[in-house]
């Protein structure tokens, strides 16, 4: 016997804009990155490497999807599937394709134009990895978002740092044309 299923509507999430979602990884990414510049070259990879995964995975965990700079920007990962903060092995698993990626990156700009075409090549990784959600229309999914199942999607829990910088540059932009 079949059973027919129908398929159940596609949920429509709000969509973050790429810029903010890159505001958003380059606070996780230097705050990361500062914490492990005091160590030694090897050292200084594996610190990347922890800090990284406390800060995008445990604290993404604990704190509702929102990482350091996605708690300021207003966002968060959710799994689409079940509507919910994706679980441990998820959040690894997408963290650790970024972060692997990242710290390429973070030894390609300490290298900067010293080296430059060294710099381009560790760099690429990550620029390609992100470089996918430019092309996704629909969700702005990066690669480690599809490996992982999940989207990132605006919420109204956080600082809305963008938001208050942008008043802060007009009010200030308005007071010096009054004088």
């Amino acid at each position: 016997m079949l059973i027919k299923t129908e398929q159940m509507p596609e949920r429509r999430y709000p969509k973050v804009p790429i810029e903010r979602r890159v505001a958003a990884f380059l606070i996780d990414f230097v705050a990361v990155w500062l914490l492990s510049s005091f160590f030694p070259d090897v050292i200084q990879w594996f610190v990347f490497l922890v800090g990284w995964f406390v800060v995008r995975v445990l604290v993404v965990e604990k704190n509702k999807g929102q990482s350091l700079g996605r708690y300021a920007l207003d966002m968060k990962v959710i799994d689409p599937r079940f509507n919910k903060i994706p679980g441990l092995l998820a959040l690894a698993k997408r963290e650790g394709i970024v972060g692997l990626a990242a710290m390429l990156a973070m030894y390609g700009l300490e290298i900067n134009f010293v080296n430059g075409l060294s710099m381009l090549l560790l760099v690429s990784p990550l620029l390609a990895d992100c470089g996918v959600a430019f092309a996704d229309e629909e969700l702005n999914q990066a690669f480690h978002d599809r490996i992982a199942g999940t989207i990132v999607i605006q919420t109204r829990r956080g600082l809305s740092l963008d938001l208050r910088l942008k008043k802060l540059y007009f009010d200030l932009r308005r007071n010096f044309q009054k004088r």
